[in-house]
């Protein structure tokens, strides 16, 4: 958890120095430095690949959950597979979207949309900018590819003709699914509640109509039964005044 933020911005680093070495036109002094760049990085997850797994309560289960990890460390000559690093940062914006369903919704799925099209698009073009028939050789080919791609439009107007190209085309498609899946899902259950916000609201308001009405009638019998104790007579004073009165002519 502590390292998490340090390895988002190594691997931020390793996106840059990736970007540079697979779009820019470099001279071959150039080139060694980025390379060395790119196994400095290498050093570095691998470092933190060894302390995690050193220091991880249960370690076999650590191992096949971070399989993906070992994959970047065991194979550094598959380059397009070194963008698996990006993970971390996929973690990093979760973590920053908040607890906000729709702040949740916008900046996690653009976020991680935006990068996965992005990697797809750096890992595709290294694997085809060089290859025989290749169609998909400048970054613009590279990232109007991956956008079709990871939005399942598919124009088939640009397309990989290599092994690993190919390799890249599956993992985005894989992604592109499920993003959406993540979209449809955020967005069924942002409308969900916020149907039962509104009909939460109703029922309130409707008990509170209720409960004023049964005020109002309350305070109705109160004030009839006001009124009929008012018109009651009232009893005798005396016993003088409860004689029987006898008609006239009797004795």
């Amino acid at each position: 958890m502590h390292t998490q933020w340090p390895m988002a911005a190594a691997a931020v680093a390793f996106l840059v120095v990736y970007s540079v070495q697979v779009i820019a036109e470099t001279t071959p002094a150039e080139s060694a430095l980025l390379s060395r760049a790119i196994w400095l990085l290498w050093l570095v997850f691998l470092v933190d690949y060894v302390v995690n797994l050193m220091t991880a309560e249960n370690r076999g289960v650590w191992f096949i959950r971070n399989l993906h990890k070992l994959a970047v460390l065991v194979l550094p000559f598959l380059r397009p597979l070194r963008l698996l690093r990006l993970v971390t940062l996929v973690r990093v914006i979760n973590r920053a979207a908040g607890s906000a369903l729709r702040g949740r919704i916008v900046f996690y799925v653009v976020g991680s949309a935006a990068l996965l099209a992005y990697a797809g698009a750096l890992a595709v073009l290294d694997a085809e900018k060089e290859a025989t028939g290749a169609n998909i050789t400048t970054i613009g080919d590279a990232l109007w590819w991956a956008l079709t791609t990871i939005t399942t439009v598919g124009y088939g107007d640009r397309y990989p003709v290599t092994e690993v190209g190919r390799f890249v085309a599956l993992g985005l498609m894989i992604g592109g699914i499920a993003v959406l899946s993540v979209v449809t899902a955020s967005v069924a259950s942002w409308m969900v509640e916020s149907v039962a916000a509104e009909t939460t609201e109703e029922v309130i308001s409707a008990d509170q109509a209720v409960v004023d009405e049964l005020q109002k009638m309350a305070a109705q019998i109160e004030e009839l039964n006001a009124r009929i104790a008012a018109l009651s007579p009232k009893p005798a004073s005396n016993g003088a005044d409860t004689a029987v009165r006898q008609p006239p002519g009797f004795s």
